[in-house]
Formats: C-alpha cells, sequence, structure tokens
C-alpha cells in the first residue's frame, strides 16, 4: 500500500464536493474491485472517500410501477427485500447468485453498475428493464450510462445515486457461473415490460448487450422453444482460458432458454 487521505462524509453533497476538489480522489463503496486495484498499485488515488456513511444512498422503495433502490444498497438487501421479491422476483433472484455471503453482504448495487464489470450481473438486469440512473446532477438511461469495459458516462465527481427500475409484466435471469471465481461466463436477463420485451446478455462479451434476434423471437412467441434457434456471433465475444467465443455463444442461446423458463 502507499500513503493516500481518507474521508467519510455523512451527505452526498460533502462527498460531492471532496470530489471536485481533488480529481484524483476516488469514491469507494463495497470495495471489491478497488481495493485490491490499490493492493497491487493498479490504481493510485489521492484519496479515498468513504460512502458507507451516507445515509441517503441506502434503501428501497416503490413509487408507482417503479422500484426505487439507493446506490449504496448491499447485495443481500436487495436478495431479501420483500419489496423487490413481489415487484420484480428475478432481480432479486440475480442478487442471491453473486459471489458468496461475504460478498452479498459487503458489495453494493451502486458499486457495481459504476464499475461496469463485463462480468457483473446487474449491468445485463438495468439493460434488459429499462433502468433509470439518478446522479447528483442528473438522470441517464441504461444504453446511455454503460459505455464499454469498465466504463460508464459518470464524470469523476460525478455520484450515481439510485437506481429506478420499471416493474415489467414478467422478468428472469439465468447465468452459467465461473465454478473458481463465480463470476458470470454467460447471464442472460429477460423482461417484459413498458419498454417492449428486452433480452440483456452479460458475461459473454466486453460489456452488456441486448439479442434483438431473441427480443423478436420472444415478441411473436413468448417460449423457450422461440429463442432454440436464435444464434448469437461468436466475433467479438470473449475468448479466454475458461471458454472461447464460440462456446460463449452457444451459452447465449442456453441461457436465454433458461431465463424465460424462469420469468414463466
Amino acid at each position: 500500500m502507499y500513503d493516500f487521505a481518507y474521508h467519510k462524509p455523512t451527505s452526498i453533497a460533502d462527498a460531492v464536493k471532496i470530489l471536485a476538489a481533488d480529481p484524483d480522489a476516488k469514491p469507494v463503496s463495497g470495495g471489491h474491485t478497488l481495493l485490491p486495484a490499490l493492493k497491487h498499485r493498479l490504481n493510485q488515488p489521492s484519496a479515498l472517500v468513504d460512502l458507507s456513511g451516507i445515509a441517503e444512498l441506502r434503501g428501497i422503495k416503490r413509487e408507482g410501477d417503479t422500484i426505487i433502490i439507493g446506490a449504496m444498497t448491499r447485495h443481500g438487501e436487495v436478495a431479501t427485500s420483500d419489496i423487490i421479491k413481489s415487484a420484480i422476483p428475478a432481480l432479486a433472484h440475480m442478487a442471491s447468485t453473486i459471489g458468496d455471503t461475504q460478498v452479498r453482504n459487503r458489495g453494493t448495487m451502486g458499486g457495481s453498475l459504476a464499475n461496469n464489470d463485463p462480468a457483473a450481473d446487474y449491468p445485463a438486469a438495468a439493460m434488459a428493464l429499462g433502468a433509470k440512473f439518478q446522479t447528483d446532477r442528473r438522470t441517464l438511461a441504461a444504453e446511455d450510462f454503460f459505455q464499454g469495459m469498465f466504463t460508464t458516462a459518470l464524470e469523476p465527481d460525478e455520484l450515481l445515486i439510485a437506481i429506478h427500475f420499471p416493474v415489467p409484466k414478467k422478468a428472469g435471469y439465468a447465468k452459467l457461473k465461473n465454478p473458481a471465481s463465480r463470476y458470470s461466463m454467460c447471464g442472460v436477463f429477460v423482461a417484459d415490460g413498458a419498454a417492449g420485451i428486452r433480452v440483456a446478455v452479460n458475461g459473454a462479451g466486453p460489456g452488456v448487450f441486448r439479442q434483438e434476434a431473441a427480443e423478436a423471437a420472444l415478441s411473436a412467441n413468448w417460449s423457450p422453444e422461440a429463442v432454440a434457434g436464435v444464434k448469437q456471433d461468436p466475433d467479438g465475444l470473449n475468448s479466454d482460458i475458461h471458454g472461447s467465443a464460440e462456446y460463449r455463444a452457444h451459452l447465449v442461446t442456453v441461457m436465454t432458454k433458461r431465463a424465460v423458463l424462469d420469468a414463466g
């Protein structure tokens, strides 16, 4: 490790003020990505701004047909929330599959989304459900928020405050986890909601993406059989020691079928 300043603000305004005053400062939520990067000196911020003391960043509530989840809400809270289980059970199920008990009790939804790891789960839910991202200064659609591997539209001094999920008619999620890391080799979230039928894929490529052929097939016939013949192009998908691009392309079809079954 090396020397850096540490701040623990108790309000969003104070956190934004600290970040604006020091362009090399970094916000930290659960710390599952940032702290290992600090340990290996892959990231060397001048200061850490600990967001865990900001109560207004946590919580789950329903307003009409929208579920609003604070950015500092932990995975375990999402997984066990009666509000989410009732409105979007697939999202609660997704949260229950993240990492292990320790990870779910420490990691946060906002931290995962702001980090935008290609194998993270939440981006697929946000994309499929048509979520809106509320920051300290604006609101962004999922399509505008995610900009590529580990990249989002957030400015260096901008904080993600909450995520707004429209309640769908039905939704489902399925993934194949790497048995060692528990990260997603391929995950698919399907939803039938106000934005229409959407199919979003995580883990298989360098970023979350929509499978438009599967969306068209499900729009005509909502069933696992409807997507059985959908073929994902392997070009551009991840390929590593854990699985080739062709293997991940095959998984897109398999996980889409399972997600439709999960949705009912």
